[in-house]
């Protein structure tokens, strides 16, 4: 069984929900966590932010990864979040509100070095560490440059995306990697050079049991990605 490690695509932090996480106001437990000097863990915040779709991202990584070298500091469980202007993360990273609006305001751009060098360089280093045989799957858009562009100068051919996400929108793959991690049945990967990144939309996912965000009545969310 081959070594893989994830990279998850960020929640948009410039929306309605990231608004109320924010706010001062605000008395459920991520809000409070974000206003502590402890912070609260970016997973969490990008899950509540995003809803559906990185929740998705997220489990189906934590089931699926499977990390070269088990407690290296860098590769750590194997699942690294892409940020606006610090690179890859863990998703327990702690940010707080400092943090938190310094991502609202970065630009997710190929072009931007705010966020293109940080996120080169932590690709650089994870590469190092993974060593040559382990695979490194995309859980976002690959046929956008702002992240595929990066990844495929360094990673190359072992830069890999579920084939099943060509046609589907953001919330249908959500919905997708959450039956599958739920399953146990990992997708099938293809390299991301080479690849056809647009299609035919597939059939509508059977409805998935409503998921309620901390604080929230819905499952609706901005997504980045």
């Amino acid at each position: 069984m081959s070594h893989r490690v994830f990279l998850l695509s960020p929640a948009n932090l410039g929306g309605r929900r990231a608004a109320q996480a924010l706010s001062p106001r605000a008395t459920f437990a991520l809000a409070a966590a974000l206003r502590s000097a402890e912070g609260a863990p970016l997973g969490d915040l990008f899950t509540f932010v995003s809803g559906l779709y990185f929740r998705g991202k997220l489990t189906y990584a934590r089931r699926f990864a499977r990390p070269p070298e088990p407690g290296n500091p860098i590769v750590g469980d194997g699942v690294h979040v892409i940020t606006p202007n610090a690179g890859l993360r863990s998703p327990d990273t702690r940010v707080t509100h400092a943090a938190v609006r310094g991502f609202a305001c970065g630009d997710i751009d190929a072009g931007n070095p705010r966020y293109r060098r940080p996120l080169e360089a932590s690709a650089r280093t994870l590469l190092a560490e993974i060593g040559p045989e382990c695979d490194v799957v995309l859980l976002g858009s690959v046929a956008s440059p702002k992240y595929v562009d990066i990844f495929t100068a360094i990673f190359g051919d072992r830069l890999l995306f579920p084939i099943a996400f060509v046609g589907r929108g953001d919330m249908s793959r959500g919905g997708l990697l959450l039956r599958h991690a739920r399953a146990g049945e990992e997708l099938d990967y293809v390299p991301i050079v080479g690849a056809t990144l647009h299609g035919a939309r597939p059939p509508k996912l059977a409805p998935l049991r409503t998921y309620k965000a901390e604080g929230q009545g819905g499952s609706k969310a901005g997504i980045q990605g």
